[in-house]
């Protein structure tokens, strides 16, 4: 998939190569991992960064080789006219939540009858989102009080990509994770059996800078997972740096690295990407993304369900995560205007990430479908 290998990795530093895989108990790691970097922080055209782990026996550290692709400019999104059309190519349509499904805590209109649609013609639906501050079980609350059926099993959250990911590399038992982020995050780990420490607690503590002062940490950490995190303050800034900074082969992991989230249908609120780009302030150590754009989660989809990639469309709201993350996946892609991307950002010249379709909301399957009776 990738065109040419880069002899460094960026997103490795001396000590980010240590990450403490057992070459003789590894899950099987012969598949490739990828994780992107956010692509905002490059150019316009966005390069990707891949990952591979490999086997060495004799220092037991991770050897990672890069490849990179440009994204090339694709022909304009064309608008959504004839839904039927979509639908019957895919088998698996795989839907973004916030300014997709829901707005803060309120549905989207259209949503419930256009879902049943969907599950009517046997389509396999599943949601990923990049939100870490609920697990999947919560999430699954979430869509119960907002009146959809949606299973745990079909739920996706980067809260628990990032426990998956850590299960997938055998983070050791005696090492610990600290949390820049908040209860989702917590859920998913202690659930994979996954030791941690840091989370909402430490939202309330506070440092004294007098002449002197040393501020201690734990030297088990052997990860630090940041995620949007509304109990953020200067304490985990510094306890994440002291962490990745000063223990070998310590993980910087991202759930993700949005801009914006929508805690309200009211208006766009600071992401988690600000979080990240604090500790990376603080580190210039770039983490592993682990939610989208990063075709973790797809792959991890993919083996879960069984599926072809190419039998998959990808809805969202986003260009930078969500269609990006379809493209890199090689499914279809479908951009709703309901959420963060207007018409005029899809179609500026500045854009160079151009989903298959856009449309206006989910549910104008169900107008389209009628207009074309």
């Amino acid at each position: 998939m990738l065109a040419s290998k880069l002899s460094a990795l960026a997103v490795s530093s001396s000590s980010s190569s240590n990450l403490f895989l057992n070459p003789q108990n590894r899950v099987n790691l012969s598949k490739k991992l990828p994780f992107i970097t956010n692509p905002s922080l490059y150019n316009s055209l966005r390069p990707i960064v891949e990952l591979n782990f490999r086997k060495n026996t004799s220092s037991r550290k991770m050897n990672a080789s890069a490849s990179s692709r440009i994204v090339s400019p694709r022909a304009s999104a064309e608008q959504l006219k004839d839904p039927d059309q979509l639908i019957d190519s895919v088998e698996t349509f795989i839907f973004d939540c916030d300014g997709v499904i829901w707005k803060g805590d309120k549905l989207i209109d259209g949503v419930p009858e256009t879902l049943d649609l969907l599950r009517a013609k046997g389509k396999r639906l599943v949601f990923v989102t990049n939100n870490s501050t609920k697990s999947r079980k919560q999430y699954g609350k979430k869509f119960e009080t907002l009146g959809l059926n949606v299973s745990e099993e079909e739920i996706f959250a980067s809260s628990f990509a990032a426990a998956a990911y850590l299960k997938s590399i055998d983070f050791p038992k005696d090492k610990k994770v600290y949390v820049v982020g908040e209860d989702g995050i917590l859920k998913e780990l202690e659930l994979a059996g996954i030791q941690y420490l840091g989370g909402p607690g430490d939202g309330e503590k506070k440092i004294e800078l007098k002449p002197g002062f040393l501020m201690e940490h734990d030297k088990d950490v052997g990860a630090v997972v940041v995620g949007f995190d509304r109990h953020f303050n200067y304490y985990k800034v510094q306890y994440a740096t002291l962490c990745i900074r000063e223990n070998p082969g310590c993980l910087f992991i991202a759930t993700n690295r949005d801009a914006v989230t929508h805690l309200t249908d009211a208006q766009e609120w600071a992401g988690g990407g600000s979080m990240v780009g604090a500790v990376f302030g603080s580190t210039q150590r770039e983490p592993l993304v682990v939610g989208k754009p990063s075709t973790f989660m797809m792959d991890y989809l993919a083996d879960k369900f069984n599926i072809t990639k190419s039998q998959i469309c990808m809805v969202g709201d986003r260009l930078d995560t969500d269609i990006l993350f379809g493209q890199n996946g090689g499914c279809k892609t479908l951009l709703v205007l309901s959420g963060v991307t207007s018409l005029s950002k899809l179609q500026s010249p500045d854009n160079a990430i151009q989903p298959d379709f856009y449309t206006n909301k989910i549910s104008d399957f169900l107008s389209l479908k009628a207009a074309t009776v």
